[in-house]
């Protein structure tokens, strides 16, 4: 089985720690508090565990948590349920099962570098025109878009940037194309992070993350706060068609079956 990450996992139990008040769990509020947040001896209380346990978590030592103990910490800390399934990915790795427990192929070793998308998706992305179709895999790359999603995203197969997170925080035609980009880049990332935590021993994923750091100042700033975003089936976004203008969109999420890391986006004007 593949192990969890225990350093951020302890960053994760500590953010969260710090943004909670007493008054949030039901706590007084006392006096002379020299942390921001929730003392650990409090949130160890709250789990009905030891202090000292829970100060071995959040220091990132290899501790194994039972699945019962992180529930015990999810509901103490107030996570919701995609930080709570993104807490048990950082303890137990990508397959999020408790440490007795046993999964078949886990050590089949990590897959291909090389992502290829089967025939039957790609005729699927392009029979989808004139609706705006992509599919991106495990590192949130583009891996095959018709030609109505080239038109609204941009042109991939000429060279542009190929990473959807990247494109999102680095390029100016994302600002144009999100009218709502502040928002829509934040849920981005914090879906990203989740799809991350999925391949902790993945070096180009890592190579990917530490770019992003360095290129953009609000991955700086919000990368370290650990907030994941739920992976949603459908919704809206408004974006900006270079012929259309503003359009607000219909957009449905479909995982691939045979390729669970590659997931199917396709959009439609909005009734």
């Amino acid at each position: 089985m593949t192990a969890g990450d225990p350093r951020a996992l302890g960053q994760l139990l500590r953010v969260r720690r710090e943004r909670l008040t007493p008054q949030d769990v039901g706590l007084p509020a006392g006096t002379r508090r020299r942390t921001s947040g929730l003392r650990r001896e409090e949130v160890a209380a709250l789990a009905s565990v030891s202090t000292t346990y829970y100060t071995f978590l959040e220091q990132g030592r290899p501790v194994r948590p039972s699945e019962q103990v992180l529930d015990a910490l999810a509901a103490a800390l107030r996570m919701t349920p995609a930080e709570r399934r993104y807490l048990l990915t950082l303890a137990y790795g990508p397959d999020a099962t408790a440490p007795d427990a046993t999964v078949p192929g886990a050590d089949a070793g990590p897959p291909p570098a090389l992502e290829q998308v089967s025939p039957g998706v790609l005729d699927l992305v392009q029979r989808l025109e004139p609706h705006p179709t992509l599919v991106k895999g495990r590192r949130w790359d583009v891996l095959a878009a018709n030609p109505a999603a080239r038109e609204l995203f941009g042109d991939w197969s000429g060279g542009g940037e190929r990473n959807l997170v990247r494109w999102m925080f680095t390029s100016d035609r994302a600002r144009e194309v999100y009218l709502e980009w502040e928002p829509e880049a934040r849920a981005m990332l914090g879906r990203f992070r989740l799809a991350a935590a999925r391949h902790p021993d993945d070096p180009r994923l890592a190579r990917l993350i530490a770019g992003l750091t360095r290129e953009s100042p609000h991955v700086r700033e919000w990368w370290p706060a650990h907030d994941v975003t739920p992976i949603g089936g459908e919704g809206t976004k408004k974006l900006r068609h270079p012929r259309l203008g503003p359009v607000e969109y219909a957009h449905v999420v479909l995982q691939v079956a045979d390729h669970p890391d590659h997931v199917l986006v396709t959009y439609s004007p909005a009734p």
